[in-house]
């Protein structure tokens, strides 16, 4: 088998916030754990920056909410922490309530498929400035405080002293493999970008999610969360023993789209701190 992160280097230099950037950026390990909840389908369409992208609908006729978090241990831009509020959506493809299903199973196999990120916050300076000005992601700083033992996955996140949210995963579910790559859209300069990231990783997933929650503290970014209408338990949880990720530049495809810079916070240093218990 090709070694995954071959031909990568020597990559293309770029200048983010006065640092020096290869790309494509390289991630060799991290935690990712992941909750999946269903919320508003017409609050989330009337927040998506272009008509041609869709939430994917459940049969319930609610659309998905990822809400997510990595403790990035080593990369190419170092160690930090970050969490994705992400909805699943498909451009230039309408879901129904009767096919909504298939993308979610096929994810980035199913033409469109993608993750608008909402909300991405980070521990680390060069990871948000570089998130914002190269690929448009919404991020800011926040503290991240990550708790790993053989039970669950945890981060509990606050912006300063204020507390956003707080994730738990139990360690539990079906392993597979998967190669399919993360596909994410985002806006940069009024223009819609889909980014392809390739990853190779092992995960665990479980529709039996009783021990795993998700807690919104009183944060504008926890409130934006609340006002999808998100359901008050997931209903599926997943969580990667090992992964891979190499992240490119996007391209756009789509322009003079609505803005969609998210929540800005404040240009500050933050918190990311990992307890082994």
């Amino acid at each position: 088998m090709k070694p995954f992160f071959s031909n990568t280097r020597p990559g293309k230099e770029i200048i983010l916030n006065e640092n020096i950037v290869e790309l494509p950026i390289l991630y060799y390990r991290d935690d990712f754990f992941v909750l999946y909840f269903t919320g508003n389908t017409k609050k989330m369409i009337e927040m998506l920056p272009s008509e041609n992208l869709y939430p994917v609908v459940m049969p319930n006729g609610k659309a998905l909410i990822g809400v997510g978090a990595f403790n990035y241990i080593e990369t190419t831009i170092g160690s930090y922490g970050e969490v994705a509020i992400a909805i699943p959506v498909v451009y230039g493809k309408k879901t129904s309530a009767f096919t909504g299903l298939i993308p979610v199973f096929m994810e980035s196999w199913y033409p469109g498929f993608g993750l608008l990120v909402m909300h991405l916050p980070v521990t680390g300076l060069l990871a948000r400035d570089g998130g914002r000005q190269g690929w448009g992601y919404t991020k800011f700083m926040a503290d991240m405080h990550f708790i790993i033992n053989s039970d669950y996955f945890e981060c509990q996140m606050h912006d300063e002293d204020c507390h956003i949210l707080t994730i738990r995963v139990q360690k539990k579910g079906i392993l597979m493999k998967d190669t399919r790559p993360i596909t994410t859209y985002s806006v940069l300069n009024n223009n819609l970008i889909k980014t392809i990231i390739p990853q190779r990783c092992v995960k665990r997933m479980a529709i039996q999610t009783r021990g795993s929650c998700l807690k919104l503290g009183n944060h504008p970014v926890a409130e934006s969360i609340r006002a999808l209408g998100i359901s008050r338990r997931p209903f599926m949880t997943a969580y990667y023993p090992e992964r891979s990720v190499i992240l490119p530049l996007g391209n756009i495809i789509e322009t003079d789209v609505s803005p969609f810079d998210g929540y800005i916070g404040k240009n500050r240093e933050a918190k990311h701190t990992i307890e082994y218990s």
